[in-house]
């Protein structure tokens, strides 16, 4: 072989190890980003699988927290009520006492006229009235005279002793209910703190929960599995109002049902709520602990919390319609209960990881959602 084409090889043979070379550097270099971008997400994928463990936990711990909230604030609720019941008593009690005062005087006032009368007509007994000159017919008189006093004034001590004795018993009746006042106002007091604690540790969950939904699609997301949720207790409800055949629903009340408590519409039915999700309710803002009330007679089909929507009651009131209340402080009623139209059943709460005490309402008539306004004034 000539030197010159010794030198071509050697100079092609240059030229590929060199080209052989650079694309050995540049496949080195992609594969090592490659595995950098493949690390990335996987650590992105390690991170939400934390995260979303992280969610649960804390939806989870929410719950507890609201169920002791609810606790707290059914005691709260009773305690409430027992201390309207004794006040009531006690104003009773002390119209009843006031009206005895008032006896005891007029029944004292008779009675000393009675017993004056007696010492003005002087003292007889049956020898001095047998030992004086007077005829039979006026002694008969006088006796008859004589025992009609007795018996006026054994019947005003008589009465007299009656007032008195129920004026003791009033006393010991009021002295009775004023300890129990006593102590329920410090059991108030006591369970009013345990409650302010428990939503104290409920926000703390809370604040943690929303830094887990920092993202919109992460809260979108979210409230695709909450509608998920509620879709799943229709379900289940709508197969238990298969035994409840015989109410008769709101076929003929409509726009004639009272709201479930007094607030103001801070969500419509059918207004956007995030994405593609509407509201299939009415959400009413209203001050935490007011009464819910049912807005016709029923059966309690569901009562307990579900996510999104933290304590929730299900009503079925026969003929495939339904009414549900969420975000409720408290439940007052249990699965299996009656209710009648305007009973008081929950209490407006934050529950859900609201950050507004407010009503979220629902109708539905055969498993699909209406428009609450469509039959309540």
């Amino acid at each position: 072989m000539s030197t010159r084409l010794l030198v071509k090889a050697s100079i092609l043979a240059g030229f590929m190890m060199l080209c052989f070379s650079a694309n050995a550097s540049d496949l080195e270099k992609r594969q090592s980003e490659l595995k950098s971008i493949q690390s990335q997400i996987n650590q992105q994928q390690s991170a939400l699988k934390t995260t979303s463990k992280q969610r649960e936990k804390l939806l989870s711990l929410l719950r507890s927290d609201e169920e002791a909230i609810a606790s707290a604030a059914k005691k709260v609720n009773s305690t409430k009520n027992s201390l309207a019941q004794i006040d009531t008593k006690l104003t009773e009690l002390k119209q009843r006492q006031d009206e005895l005062e008032t006896l005891k005087v007029s029944q004292q006032q008779t009675l000393s006229k009675q017993l004056s009368s007696a010492y003005l007509a002087g003292t007889h007994d049956y020898t001095k009235m047998m030992l004086n000159q007077q005829s039979p017919a006026t002694i008969e008189r006088m006796l008859a005279y004589y025992q009609y006093l007795n018996k006026a004034r054994m019947k005003s001590i008589n009465e007299l002793k009656q007032t008195l004795t129920e004026l003791d018993e009033i006393k010991v009746s009021q002295t009775s209910k004023q300890k129990q006042l006593t102590k329920l106002v410090a059991e108030q007091q006591v369970q009013a703190k345990r409650l302010g604690q428990e939503q104290d540790q409920r926000q703390r969950t809370i604040t943690e929960l929303q830094r887990t939904l920092n993202s919109k699609g992460a809260e979108l997301e979210q409230l695709q599995i909450e509608e998920a949720s509620l879709k799943r207790v229709v379900e289940q409800a709508l197969r238990a109002m298969k035994d409840n055949p015989s109410m008769e629903g709101f076929g003929k009340q409509s726009g004639k049902l009272k709201w479930p408590t007094k607030g103001r519409v801070s969500a419509s039915f059918g207004s956007q709520r995030s994405g593609q999700v509407v509201w299939k309710g009415t959400m009413l803002s209203a001050p935490e602990g007011q009464n819910i009330r049912a807005v016709s007679g029923g059966k309690v089909i569901y009562a307990d919390w579900l996510r999104g929507f933290g304590l929730v009651m299900v009503i079925d009131h026969g003929k495939g319609y339904m009414s549900l209340y969420g975000h409720a402080q408290t439940l007052l009623k249990s699965p299996g209960d009656m209710v009648k139209s305007g009973e008081a059943i929950a209490l407006v709460g934050r529950s859900g990881g609201q950050s507004e005490a407010g009503l979220y309402f629902e109708i539905r008539h055969k498993g699909q959602a209406v428009d609450p306004a469509k039959y309540c004034r």
